[in-house]
This record gives C-alpha cells, sequence and structure tokens, in this order.
C-alpha cells in the first residue's frame, strides 16, 4: 500500500516538473518574440502554473474551481465582448508598465 501512495506521489512531482519545463520552453521560446516580455525561468514557469490553477481552475480538465464550483474569475472573462477583453488587457498592460 505504501508503494502505492509513494508511486502516485512520485508520478504527481513527475507531472508538476513536467509541466513546469514545458511552460518555461514555450513561454521562452513565443512569448518574448511576440510580446516583448522576459524569458522565464524554471521556477518561474512553476508559479505561472500556479497561478494558472488559481485563476482559472483545474489544469487539463474543465474549468472549474476546487470542488466543482466555476471560478468567478473564468465567467467574467467568457461574459466580456471581444472589445471588454482588449481593453482589460490593455489597462492590465497600462498598470504593470507604469511601475516599472
Amino acid at each position: 500500500m505504501k508503494a502505492h501512495i509513494m508511486k502516485h506521489v512520485f508520478l504527481a512531482l513527475a507531472a508538476l516538473v513536467g509541466f513546469s519545463a514545458i511552460v518555461m520552453v514555450l513561454w521562452n521560446l513565443l512569448v518574448p518574440d511576440i510580446f516583448g516580455l522576459a524569458t522565464v525561468s524554471f521556477w518561474q514557469a512553476l508559479g505561472l502554473l500556479v497561478l494558472a490553477r488559481l485563476f482559472f481552475g483545474r489544469i487539463g480538465g474543465k474549468m472549474m474551481g476546487m470542488h466543482g464550483h466555476h471560478n468567478p474569475i473564468h465567467e467574467k472573462w467568457m461574459k466580456m465582448t471581444p472589445e471588454e477583453r482588449k481593453e482589460f488587457i490593455h489597462k492590465r498592460h497600462e498598470h504593470f508598465h507604469k511601475h516599472e
């Protein structure tokens, strides 16, 4: 029984490392050239995965938070028009660049 639990823990850690590495590589290949943002380290990529989980719910499954509740941020985003989304992104961009 203990070996079974250890196997699941190892697989979960391996998946976390793998997903973090994939996020890091894809980010570093795409985002700096497309958006002019900096590259990220492995630990920053892991942090991005955690943020994505907190903001949007389950990674790799339905967009639902813990215990099956819908994520209100995701729901709000989905109700926005393309223009509202563009304006939201523009305001976030201005906010972050104002503090540099």
